[in-house]
């Protein structure tokens, strides 16, 4: 099972928020997604600066979610 990481950046003074972005990496479980969100997420607001963060009341959201690409569906129908 694999995971792949999301973030969300937002602005609460425009209430906005940027289109979300995958992160081209893929995690082996949650807590390594989890772990390089947060790291992730620290970068990003070291790189828009603290005049910017706190001019814009820019906030990072992320999740980590299972990869379902490559899974086949089930149906709950019967063969017969």
């Amino acid at each position: 099972m694999s995971f792949i990481l999301t973030m969300i950046i937002c602005s609460a003074t425009s209430g906005e928020c940027l289109p979300p972005f995958r992160v081209d990496k893929f995690y082996k479980d949650g807590y390594d997604c989890m772990v390089d969100g947060y790291k992730l997420s620290l970068q990003r607001t070291e790189e828009f600066g603290r005049a910017d963060i706190n001019e814009h009341k820019i906030y990072i959201k992320f999740g980590c979610n299972e990869d379902k690409s490559n899974k086949t569906p089930v149906s709950s129908k019967r063969i017969k």
